[in-house]
């Protein structure tokens, strides 16, 4: 792989953190359009004269369309140049983003998030692409820092300001706010994203594409609907197997061609192979916290939402006030042991969350909710450092689409497992006494969540004492 530079773009320095603030910012708005929409739904239905559940066509929509895309994100940087594709996406996003905003129903609202969908999936996984290979081994701690926090502030910060601009402005300015970050990121993009691409035009695998984009989708619409409150079992029959089938046959053939969409052989770097299982289970657990913990407070104390959206909000100041710390520690005691700690620290913040009770002080709740921000900043920030720490400059566009894509799937599977543990979650309660009211199956979620995240634990505790070293510079 070639990586030629653009104009006045050199490796490291202020130019380096400009472009990862840049990829930071395009992350942000990706992942908050794919959460923000959900509080103003039953604003958007009343617009457009439909049942508030049907808004979810248009969640659903932008989320299937960047599980689909993201695989196909490497192979255009490689045949068309970094720059090219990341302003073409940036583009696409931010007049999709508009025309939403715009949208006269439903039915255009949800093609103009697949418009947006589209624009997303190339925005983020070649940015970081772009950073990945511009940035030097030692400095990529730090990149990948930036890079961390639309991932732990979008999830916690989309709820609030959905419900706020649907309320008291309009569902629309949802959409309207990217468009002059678009703008500007844009501009910015063209003078600092260099023009780097693949050594040659190699054609698109498109076998793999077809097989990997029939499995992602199943079970993106699998996942969706076994989140959702009325979930279709006929549906779950159909599409379940479906990605099974789909997936297996594009593992198979992603391992014997030639030149595969998704290069499954970097799996066999350990530390990348960690960061794709343990760091997927992490982020599942982590991704379910934001979506469950508001019912629950609703459901069990008898909070309203905006209380309950409030307490979130010790989650924001736990991720933000630890940020200036995670690089140190990754660099005075390790990756292992800090990935080992924030997993196991995370899941005894769990547990406490699923003993909370309505008579728990107010100061306690906040505490314990900044505490959980606090490790999963450090658990992300670990982990996404960790992920390239071993994998060579001409293998990190494979490294990074498919970890891209593996992320992608474990954000929907948290939040699917989480609203199924809460739906199982009651005769559970009665047997292990976690009580019998209505938010004992939310207890009993946040138990099982906290349980998983033991599987990322003992996995980081069996790496090398000195994984991630290239990264952290510890011998």
């Amino acid at each position: 792989m070639s990586a030629e530079f653009g104009r006045g773009v050199e490796p490291g320095g202020r130019t380096q953190r400009r472009l990862a603030l840049l990829v930071a910012g395009s992350y942000f708005m990706e992942i908050l359009d794919g959460t923000v929409i959900a509080p103003a739904a039953p604003h958007i239905a009343a617009d457009f004269g439909v049942p508030a559940v049907a808004v979810n066509v248009a969640v659903t929509a932008y989320v299937l369309t960047l599980a689909v895309l993201i695989p196909v994100s490497g192979w255009l940087t490689e045949r068309y140049g970094a720059r090219r594709v990341y302003g073409t996406a940036i583009a696409v996003f931010t007049l999709a983003s508009a025309g939403c905003a715009l949208a006269p129903s439903l039915g255009w609202l949800t093609a103009l998030r697949v418009l947006q969908g589209a624009g997303g999936a190339m925005m983020v996984p070649v940015g970081r692409l772009v950073v990945l290979r511009t940035t030097a081994k030692s400095q990529l701690i730090q990149a990948i820092a930036y890079l961390t926090w639309p991932a732990l502030i979008a999830p916690v910060v989309a709820p609030a300001l959905g419900g706020v601009l649907s309320t008291y402005a309009s569902w629309r300015w949802i959409f309207l706010i990217n468009v002059p970050l678009g703008v500007a990121g844009l501009a910015v993009a063209a003078r600092l994203v260099p023009d780097s691409r693949g050594a040659e035009r190699r054609r698109l695998d498109w076998r793999g594409f077809a097989l990997t984009a029939v499995g992602v989708a199943a079970l993106v619409v699998g996942l969706e609907d076994v989140g959702s409150a009325t979930p279709d079992r006929a549906l779950l029959v159909v599409v379940l197997p479906l990605a099974a089938v789909a997936l297996a046959l594009a593992v198979m053939h992603l391992l014997r061609s030639r030149s595969p969409l998704l290069d499954l052989r970097v799996l066999r770097i350990r530390t990348f192979r960690a960061t794709a299982s343990g760091g997927t289970v992490f982020r599942a657990v982590i991704s379910a916290v934001p979506f469950l913990l508001p019912v629950f407070l609703q459901v069990g104390f008898g909070w309203n939402a905006a209380q309950a959206g409030g307490l979130l909000i010790a989650l924001f100041v736990g991720n933000v006030a630890i940020k200036p710390l995670t690089t140190p520690a990754m660099r005075r005691f390790g990756i292992r042991p800090v990935i080992a700690a924030a997993t196991l620290a995370s899941a005894a913040c769990l547990l406490g969350i699923a003993a909370l009770q309505a008579s728990t002080p107010l100061t306690v709740m906040v505490v314990l909710l900044a505490l959980s921000g606090i490790f999963r900043s450090i658990g992300f920030s670990a982990y996404n450092s960790l992920a390239f720490a071993d994998v060579d400059t001409d293998r990190m566009s494979s490294a990074n689409t498919l970890m891209s894509t593996v992320q992608e799937l474990g954000s929907g599977l948290g939040v699917a497992v989480g609203a199924l543990l809460v739906r199982v979650g009651g005769p559970l309660a009665t047997v292990t006494g976690l009580g019998d009211g209505v938010d004992a199956s939310f207890r009993v979620a946040f138990v099982v969540l906290a349980a998983a995240l033991l599987v990322s634990a003992g996995e980081a505790l069996g790496m090398p004492r000195d994984a991630g070293s290239a990264v952290t510079a510890r011998s």
